[in-house]
């Protein structure tokens, strides 16, 4: 009786599997530019054949053949969706950013700065600017919340001698016409865009302009040594370049704003790690916070309600100065040893 129920036990969970396979792969083939949905349903005729032949034990060989067939067939159409960087962009993510290096200077390349009228009414422009790496000092954490704690927007901020700031937000390339769905983010939907940009763009925008949900945006101060912010930097900026060149699908899962955060931070000496505090984006300033990288003076509730920068960002709105001005009495934590 053992035996014939893990028997029967096997062949539920397996009949799972099969069903997860072909609900991914059908949903891929659906919704990918190919728009093959005809093959969306063989597929899904495969699997549930195999799924049912897996349950009752009918046929049990030749639909597993069948289903594996269709899974190596799957294989080889989705392999022909490439990313691509030649689309007809949204404005606000069709130039993509770009950077040189001579010596310990670095200029950076169409760093985004709109000037926005409303969220979608704005005049598109972007700057060059020449950053000395030997001035590069700290790197704050962005995070910006409309829907509730569980899920943020991450975003990064590097500081040259807290005078110049400069931020990248991980976001998706949308096409004109196109919207983001989280769904359609697992499917090869989206490439990926690192937006370099002005903080009177990239936080003013969710802080000053957004109202439809509106955005709470906290600004916090990390402890990370020059050599690591040296590091966290270049290795940005090492992807920056690349994706010029060699562009990449947007993943809601495994390539997204927080997860490729935490993929930077492993330059470092004890960099980041996985957690369900990265896969819920809200939580990584809790995560931050648990790792020892921001202000642990003060309870995490305390530092999080000091670090709400949305007066701060209305109060300096176009002011030149607005990256200062928003740091103004932020929880900053003593730089740590590495």
């Amino acid at each position: 009786m053992g035996r014939r129920a893990l028997k029967v036990l096997l062949r539920v969970l397996a009949a799972v599997a099969i069903v997860a396979v072909t609900a991914w792969c059908a949903f891929a083939l659906a919704l990918s530019p190919l728009q093959a949905r005809t093959a969306a349903i063989v597929m899904g005729v495969c699997g549930a054949s195999a799924a049912i032949a897996m349950l009752f034990g009918r046929q049990l060989r030749v639909a597993l053949a069948v289903f594996a067939l269709a899974v190596a067939a799957f294989a080889i159409v989705w392999s022909t969706v490439k990313p691509s960087n030649d689309r007809d962009w949204q404005t606000d993510v069709a130039v993509l950013p770009y950077a040189t290096f001579d010596g310990e200077l670095v200029t950076i390349h169409n760093i985004r700065n709109f000037d926005y009228r409303t969220e979608t009414d704005f005049t598109p422009r972007y700057y060059d600017k020449t950053y000395d790496l030997r001035d590069l000092e700290t790197a704050d954490l962005i995070t910006c919340y409309w829907m509730g704690d569980a899920i943020a927007h991450v975003m990064m901020s590097f500081g040259f001698a807290e005078r110049d700031f400069v931020t990248v937000s991980i976001e998706t390339r949308k096409e004109k016409g196109e919207s983001y769905s989280t769904v359609n983010g697992f499917f090869r939907q989206y490439e990926l865009i690192y937006i370099v940009g002005d903080e009177r763009d990239l936080v003013r925008l969710r802080t000053n302009y957004r109202k439809d949900p509106p955005e709470e945006v906290y600004v916090f101060r990390t402890n990370a040594p020059k050599e690591n912010v040296r590091r966290l930097f270049l290795d940005y900026v090492k992807t920056i370049n690349s994706l010029t060149t060699q562009p990449q699908f947007y993943n809601t899962l495994t390539t997204n704003c927080t997860t490729n955060v935490v993929r930077h931070t492993r330059v470092n000496p004890g960099g980041g790690h996985y957690s369900w505090k990265v896969l819920l984006s809200g939580y990584a300033p809790q995560y931050a916070y648990d790792r020892g990288r921001l202000d642990q003076s003060i309870p995490f509730a305390e530092l999080k309600q000091r670090s709400h920068v949305n007066e701060a960002a209305h109060a300096a709105d176009r002011d030149p100065d607005f990256s200062r001005r928003i740091r103004a009495g932020l929880p900053r934590p003593p730089t740590a040893a590495r």
